[in-house]
C-alpha cells in the first residue's frame, strides 16, 4: 500500500502569519505607533475599560480604536461617544484576527497621526491567542465573575499575554474568587506577568493601568 504523504498545514500558516505580524511591527516601530491587542471572553468589560482608559489618557495620547466583531457595530459607537476616533472590523465570521487582516484594518483607519491603537479583538479565550496581530502588546482581560481558575483552561492565553487586567472587582465579594490563586495560576503561565485588578465603574486601579500603559507607549516611541 502506498504511504500516504501528510503535510501540517497549520505550522506554515502560523509561520506565515508570525513572519508577517514581524513586519507589521517594524512598520508600527518607524511610525512610533502603538498598536495594543486587547483580549478576553465577551462580556468581560472590555468597552467599558477601554471608554474609562480614553477618558484619562486622551490629553496625553492621541488614540483610535479598532473594535472586531463578527458583526454589528455597537461597541465602535460606543468608543466614538469618547471623542476619540473609531472603526469597526467585520471578521466574516472568523473568530480571530491575524496579522494581515490587522493591517488591511490599520490601512483603512490610518494611523500616522496616532501615538496609540487599540485593537479590541474578537470576544473568546481560545482563537485569538494563537496568532500574532502584530501588536506590540498583548493585553488580556478577565473579569472576576469569570472565574479565578481560567489560566489552568486556557493556557496559550495567559502565556501570551503581556499584562493581565482583572475586572469587575467590586463583584468579588458575591464570588468565589480568588486573587491570590488567580495569580499563582497566571504566574505558572507566564512567571512575572504585570496584573492590574480594576473597576472601570468606579475608576479603582485605572491610574496604576494607566500609568503601565503611558509607559509602554513611550518607550516605543523612543
Amino acid at each position: 500500500m502506498k504511504e500516504i504523504r501528510i503535510i501540517e498545514l497549520k505550522e506554515s500558516i502560523f509561520a506565515d502569519n508570525n513572519a508577517d505580524a514581524d513586519r507589521l511591527r517594524a512598520q508600527l516601530k518607524e511610525q512610533k505607533t502603538f498598536l495594543l491587542n486587547l483580549m478576553s471572553s465577551p462580556g468581560a468589560g472590555k468597552t467599558t475599560m477601554l471608554k474609562n482608559l480614553i477618558s484619562r489618557l486622551q490629553n496625553d495620547l492621541k488614540i483610535g480604536v479598532m473594535e472586531a466583531d463578527i458583526d454589528s457595530d455597537v461597541d465602535a459607537a460606543a468608543i466614538l461617544e469618547t471623542g476619540a476616533r473609531a472603526i469597526q472590523l467585520h471578521t466574516g465570521g472568523m473568530c480571530h484576527l491575524d496579522a494581515d487582516m490587522t493591517r488591511q484594518g490599520l490601512t483603512e483607519f490610518g494611523t500616522d497621526d496616532l501615538d496609540l491603537v487599540i485593537l479590541e479583538n474578537v470576544g473568546n479565550l481560545v482563537c485569538p491567542a494563537e496568532f500574532d496581530t502584530g501588536a506590540v502588546k498583548n493585553m488580556v482581560i478577565l473579569s472576576v465573575p469569570e472565574g479565578h481558575d481560567k489560566p489552568l483552561k486556557y493556557p496559550l492565553m495567559f502565556e501570551v499575554a503581556d499584562v493581565l487586567v482583572v475586572s469587575k472587582t467590586d463583584v468579588m465579594p458575591y464570588f468565589d474568587f480568588d486573587l491570590d490563586k488567580l495569580t499563582e495560576y497566571a504566574h505558572m503561565r507566564h512567571p512575572g506577568l504585570p496584573i492590574f485588578p480594576i473597576c472601570a465603574r468606579t475608576g479603582e486601579g485605572m491610574d496604576a493601568l494607566c500609568a503601565w500603559l503611558k509607559t509602554q507607549v513611550e518607550d516605543w516611541q523612543k
